[in-house]
C-alpha cells in the first residue's frame, strides 16, 4: 500500500517554473515506477510522464518534452515534477501515481495509487 500527496501547485503567469511534489510513504517507494497525470476541466486525464523505481529511466507525453522533468529522491520517497516554461493550456489538476511491476506505462488504469492532485493554473 502506498499513500501519496502532492503539492507545490499554483497559480503562475504564462513562461514561469512550478516544481511539483509527491510524497510518498512506505518502505518499498523505490520498487514503485511512479508517473505524473493531469485533468484539465471537462477532460479527461491524460499521461504527462514517468519515472523508474532507480529514476534513471524516464517517459514524457510529447506535449512535455523539453518543458518538463521528471525525477525522484527515494531516499526522501519523493518524485518531482519541474515545469518550466509553462503554458495557458498546462492548466490542470496535477496527480501523482504509483503502479505495481516494473515497466513505466502512460495508460491511467494501469497504476494502482493516488494522490489527491495539485492545482496548477497558468494566466496568459
Amino acid at each position: 500500500q502506498v499513500q501519496l500527496v502532492e503539492s507545490g501547485g499554483g497559480l503562475v503567469q504564462a513562461g514561469a517554473s512550478l516544481r511539483l511534489s509527491c510524497a510518498g510513504s512506505g518502505r518499498t517507494f523505490s520498487t514503485y515506477p511512479m508517473a505524473w497525470f493531469r485533468q484539465a476541466s471537462g477532460k479527461e486525464r491524460g499521461f504527462v510522464a514517468a519515472i523508474s523505481g532507480s529514476g534513471t529511466i524516464t517517459y514524457y507525453d510529447d506535449s512535455v518534452k523539453g518543458r518538463f522533468t521528471i525525477s525522484r529522491d527515494n531516499a526522501k520517497n519523493t518524485v518531482y515534477l519541474q515545469t518550466d516554461s509553462l503554458r495557458p493550456e498546462d492548466t490542470a489538476v496535477y496527480y501523482c501515481a504509483a503502479r505495481r511491476g516494473v515497466s513505466l506505462r502512460s495508460v491511467a488504469a494501469e497504476y494502482s495509487y493516488w494522490g489527491q492532485g495539485t492545482q496548477v493554473t497558468v494566466s496568459s
